[in-house]
Protein backbone atom coordinates (compact mmCIF):
# COMPACT_ATOMS: atom_id res chain seq x y z
CA UNK A 1 0.00 0.00 0.00
CA UNK A 2 1.21 3.53 -0.70
CA UNK A 3 2.04 6.02 2.08
CA UNK A 4 0.50 9.04 2.02
CA UNK A 5 1.20 11.97 4.30
CA UNK A 6 -0.73 15.09 5.49
CA UNK A 7 0.99 18.15 5.92
CA UNK A 8 -1.15 21.31 7.43
CA UNK A 9 0.87 24.71 6.52
CA UNK A 10 1.12 28.08 8.12
CA UNK A 11 1.80 30.33 4.76
CA UNK A 12 2.56 33.67 7.13
CA UNK A 13 0.35 37.04 6.80
CA UNK A 14 1.81 37.42 3.03
CA UNK A 15 5.48 38.68 2.47
CA UNK A 16 7.65 35.55 1.40
CA UNK A 17 10.40 36.02 3.73
CA UNK A 18 7.62 35.29 6.38
CA UNK A 19 7.12 31.80 5.12
CA UNK A 20 9.46 29.26 7.19
CA UNK A 21 11.75 26.84 5.48
CA UNK A 22 9.91 24.14 6.80
CA UNK A 23 6.43 25.22 5.23
CA UNK A 24 8.60 25.86 1.69
CA UNK A 25 9.93 22.08 2.25
CA UNK A 26 7.06 20.72 2.92
CA UNK A 27 5.02 22.89 -0.48
CA UNK A 28 7.85 21.11 -2.40
CA UNK A 29 7.05 17.71 -0.76
CA UNK A 30 2.92 17.98 -2.03
CA UNK A 31 1.57 16.44 -4.51
CA UNK A 32 -1.66 18.00 -3.76
CA UNK A 33 -2.56 21.36 -2.44
CA UNK A 34 -6.01 22.26 -0.57
CA UNK A 35 -7.22 25.60 0.63
CA UNK A 36 -9.57 28.68 0.61
CA UNK A 37 -8.87 30.20 -3.25
CA UNK A 38 -6.80 33.10 -1.84
CA UNK A 39 -4.37 31.12 -0.19
CA UNK A 40 -3.76 28.03 -2.82
CA UNK A 41 -3.30 30.92 -4.90
CA UNK A 42 -0.50 32.75 -3.18
CA UNK A 43 1.75 29.13 -3.73
CA UNK A 44 3.53 29.06 -6.86
CA UNK A 45 2.92 26.46 -9.61
CA UNK A 46 4.96 23.67 -10.82
CA UNK A 47 4.35 20.73 -13.07
CA UNK A 48 2.86 17.82 -10.80
CA UNK A 49 1.00 19.82 -8.21
CA UNK A 50 -3.04 19.60 -8.08
CA UNK A 51 -4.50 22.20 -6.58
CA UNK A 52 -7.90 21.92 -4.87
CA UNK A 53 -8.68 25.15 -4.19
CA UNK A 54 -12.75 25.81 -2.08
CA UNK A 55 -15.19 28.34 -1.17
CA UNK A 56 -14.52 29.92 2.25
CA UNK A 57 -16.88 28.40 5.29
CA UNK A 58 -15.92 24.39 3.76
CA UNK A 59 -13.54 23.67 6.38
CA UNK A 60 -14.30 19.81 7.50
CA UNK A 61 -15.75 19.39 3.59
CA UNK A 62 -11.50 20.79 2.60
CA UNK A 63 -10.46 18.16 5.55
CA UNK A 64 -11.94 15.46 4.88
CA UNK A 65 -11.36 15.73 1.45
CA UNK A 66 -7.56 15.99 2.16
CA UNK A 67 -7.44 13.09 4.63
CA UNK A 68 -9.05 10.99 1.75
CA UNK A 69 -6.64 12.13 -0.50
CA UNK A 70 -3.45 10.91 1.86
CA UNK A 71 -5.55 7.80 2.70
CA UNK A 72 -4.87 7.26 -0.73
CA UNK A 73 -1.34 7.91 -0.97
CA UNK A 74 -1.26 11.11 -2.27
CA UNK A 75 1.55 14.03 -0.39
CA UNK A 76 -1.40 16.71 0.34
CA UNK A 77 -0.53 20.03 1.30
CA UNK A 78 -3.26 21.94 3.21
CA UNK A 79 -2.43 25.70 3.43
CA UNK A 80 -3.69 28.44 5.65
CA UNK A 81 -2.99 32.23 6.10
CA UNK A 82 -0.85 33.14 9.40
CA UNK A 83 -0.69 30.52 12.09
CA UNK A 84 -2.65 26.96 10.92
CA UNK A 85 -3.58 26.58 14.53
CA UNK A 86 -5.27 30.10 15.23
CA UNK A 87 -8.85 29.70 13.80
CA UNK A 88 -7.74 27.90 10.80
CA UNK A 89 -7.27 24.30 9.20
CA UNK A 90 -5.45 22.50 11.90
CA UNK A 91 -8.47 22.47 14.28
CA UNK A 92 -10.67 20.99 11.11
CA UNK A 93 -8.31 18.71 10.17
CA UNK A 94 -8.29 17.04 13.77
CA UNK A 95 -12.08 17.05 14.60
CA UNK A 96 -12.13 15.46 11.06
CA UNK A 97 -9.80 12.84 12.47
CA UNK A 98 -11.73 12.56 15.37
CA UNK A 99 -15.24 12.38 14.05
CA UNK A 100 -13.83 10.22 10.84
CA UNK A 101 -12.68 7.15 9.34
CA UNK A 102 -10.18 4.60 12.06
CA UNK A 103 -7.39 4.70 9.20
CA UNK A 104 -7.00 8.61 9.22
CA UNK A 105 -5.19 8.43 12.66
CA UNK A 106 -2.29 6.49 11.81
CA UNK A 107 -1.90 8.87 9.04
CA UNK A 108 2.00 10.46 8.73
CA UNK A 109 0.07 14.11 9.79
CA UNK A 110 2.39 17.20 10.75
CA UNK A 111 1.56 20.90 11.42
CA UNK A 112 4.09 23.65 9.88
CA UNK A 113 3.43 27.08 12.15
CA UNK A 114 3.31 30.05 10.50
CA UNK A 115 3.88 33.63 11.78
CA UNK A 116 -0.16 35.01 12.95
CA UNK A 117 -1.37 37.94 11.75
CA UNK A 118 -1.22 38.87 15.41
CA UNK A 119 2.70 38.66 15.36
CA UNK A 120 2.76 40.53 12.34
CA UNK A 121 0.97 43.47 13.42
CA UNK A 122 2.62 43.76 16.93
CA UNK A 123 6.10 43.69 14.88
CA UNK A 124 4.42 46.57 13.08
CA UNK A 125 3.43 48.43 16.16
CA UNK A 126 5.93 47.80 18.11
CA UNK A 127 5.76 45.91 21.74
CA UNK A 128 2.12 45.87 22.44
CA UNK A 129 1.99 42.33 23.56
CA UNK A 130 4.94 42.59 25.94
CA UNK A 131 2.60 41.60 29.00
CA UNK A 132 -0.01 39.40 29.03
CA UNK A 133 -2.57 39.36 26.26
CA UNK A 134 -5.73 37.70 25.06
CA UNK A 135 -6.45 36.67 21.26
CA UNK A 136 -10.56 35.95 20.31
CA UNK A 137 -12.76 35.95 17.21
CA UNK A 138 -15.33 38.27 16.87
CA UNK A 139 -17.17 35.87 14.52
CA UNK A 140 -20.51 34.21 15.91
CA UNK A 141 -20.59 31.91 13.00
CA UNK A 142 -19.09 29.01 15.27
CA UNK A 143 -20.27 30.43 19.09
CA UNK A 144 -22.84 32.36 19.88
CA UNK A 145 -22.56 36.64 20.75
CA UNK A 146 -23.53 36.40 24.10
CA UNK A 147 -20.35 33.78 24.76
CA UNK A 148 -18.04 36.59 23.07
CA UNK A 149 -19.84 39.52 24.73
CA UNK A 150 -18.94 36.95 28.08
CA UNK A 151 -15.48 36.91 27.06
CA UNK A 152 -14.89 40.38 26.16
CA UNK A 153 -16.31 41.49 29.44
CA UNK A 154 -13.33 38.48 30.57
CA UNK A 155 -10.96 40.46 29.34
CA UNK A 156 -11.68 44.12 30.37
CA UNK A 157 -12.10 42.74 34.04
CA UNK A 158 -8.35 40.71 33.36
CA UNK A 159 -7.14 44.09 32.09
CA UNK A 160 -5.40 41.97 29.32
CA UNK A 161 -4.41 42.88 26.17
CA UNK A 162 -6.84 41.85 23.48
CA UNK A 163 -6.08 41.34 19.78
CA UNK A 164 -9.89 40.46 17.63
CA UNK A 165 -9.38 38.49 14.47
CA UNK A 166 -12.13 38.17 12.04
CA UNK A 167 -13.58 41.59 13.66
CA UNK A 168 -16.05 42.53 10.29
CA UNK A 169 -17.39 40.70 7.33
CA UNK A 170 -20.39 42.10 5.10
CA UNK A 171 -22.47 39.10 6.93
CA UNK A 172 -21.68 41.08 9.92
CA UNK A 173 -21.13 44.37 10.13
CA UNK A 174 -22.07 45.61 13.24
CA UNK A 175 -20.17 43.32 16.06
CA UNK A 176 -16.86 45.28 15.82
CA UNK A 177 -19.28 48.41 16.97
CA UNK A 178 -21.16 46.64 19.46
CA UNK A 179 -17.75 45.11 20.68
CA UNK A 180 -16.71 48.17 21.02
CA UNK A 181 -19.84 49.90 22.33
CA UNK A 182 -19.15 47.06 25.26
CA UNK A 183 -15.61 47.68 26.10
CA UNK A 184 -16.02 51.49 26.64
CA UNK A 185 -18.50 50.70 29.45
CA UNK A 186 -15.92 48.80 30.98
CA UNK A 187 -12.36 50.34 30.21
CA UNK A 188 -10.67 53.91 29.97
CA UNK A 189 -11.59 55.87 26.77
CA UNK A 190 -8.18 56.64 26.08
CA UNK A 191 -6.84 52.97 26.03
CA UNK A 192 -4.82 52.35 22.67
CA UNK A 193 -6.42 51.02 19.55
CA UNK A 194 -4.71 49.94 16.45
CA UNK A 195 -6.14 48.69 13.20
CA UNK A 196 -3.69 46.38 11.15
CA UNK A 197 -4.57 45.44 7.86
CA UNK A 198 -3.33 43.47 5.29
CA UNK A 199 0.15 43.71 7.12
CA UNK A 200 2.95 42.47 5.02
CA UNK A 201 1.01 43.07 1.75
CA UNK A 202 1.01 45.99 -1.06
CA UNK A 203 -2.38 47.07 0.49
CA UNK A 204 -1.21 47.43 4.01
CA UNK A 205 -2.49 50.21 6.38
CA UNK A 206 -1.66 51.18 10.07
CA UNK A 207 -4.07 53.13 12.16
CA UNK A 208 -3.56 54.06 15.83
CA UNK A 209 -5.85 55.48 17.92
CA UNK A 210 -8.19 55.34 21.44
CA UNK A 211 -10.99 53.58 21.88
CA UNK A 212 -13.22 56.37 22.64
CA UNK A 213 -12.42 57.24 18.92
CA UNK A 214 -11.92 53.96 17.20
CA UNK A 215 -13.91 53.61 13.76
CA UNK A 216 -15.03 50.55 13.10
CA UNK A 217 -15.61 50.91 9.58
CA UNK A 218 -11.84 50.81 9.05
CA UNK A 219 -12.05 46.94 9.87
CA UNK A 220 -12.72 44.35 7.50
CA UNK A 221 -11.72 40.73 7.20
CA UNK A 222 -8.27 41.62 6.58
CA UNK A 223 -7.60 43.74 9.40
CA UNK A 224 -5.83 42.58 13.41
CA UNK A 225 -7.67 45.01 15.57
CA UNK A 226 -5.73 45.70 18.71
CA UNK A 227 -6.79 46.76 22.15
CA UNK A 228 -4.38 47.62 24.86
CA UNK A 229 -4.53 47.21 28.66
CA UNK A 230 -4.26 49.68 30.84
CA UNK A 231 -0.64 49.33 30.83
CA UNK A 232 -0.30 49.63 26.85
CA UNK A 233 1.07 53.43 25.99
CA UNK A 234 2.45 55.41 22.55
CA UNK A 235 6.22 56.20 22.81
CA UNK A 236 6.42 59.02 20.28
CA UNK A 237 9.09 59.83 17.82
CA UNK A 238 10.56 62.41 15.97
CA UNK A 239 8.40 62.08 13.34
CA UNK A 240 5.20 61.94 15.07
CA UNK A 241 3.97 58.64 14.24
CA UNK A 242 4.56 56.37 17.65
CA UNK A 243 5.18 52.57 18.43
CA UNK A 244 3.07 51.04 21.18
CA UNK A 245 4.49 49.54 24.06
CA UNK A 246 3.04 47.76 26.66
CA UNK A 247 5.49 46.93 29.77
CA UNK A 248 6.86 43.61 30.66
CA UNK A 249 6.57 45.01 34.19
CA UNK A 250 2.75 45.25 35.08
CA UNK A 251 1.75 48.62 37.69
CA UNK A 252 5.45 50.22 37.47
CA UNK A 253 4.12 54.12 37.43
CA UNK A 254 4.77 56.28 33.83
Amino acid sequence: MTVGSLAVIGLGPGPADWLTPEASRLLGEATDLIGYEPYVARVADRPGLVRHASDNRVELDRARHALALAASGRHVAVVSGGDPGVFAMAAAVFEAIEAGAPDWRGLDIRVAPGVSAMQAAAARLGAPLGHDFCVMSLSDNLKPWAIIEKRLRAVADGDFVLALYNPASKARPTQLSDAFALLRDLKDSDTPVAFARAVGRPDERIVITTLGQADASLADMSTLVLIGSSETRLVSRPDGSAWLLTPRHYGVPR
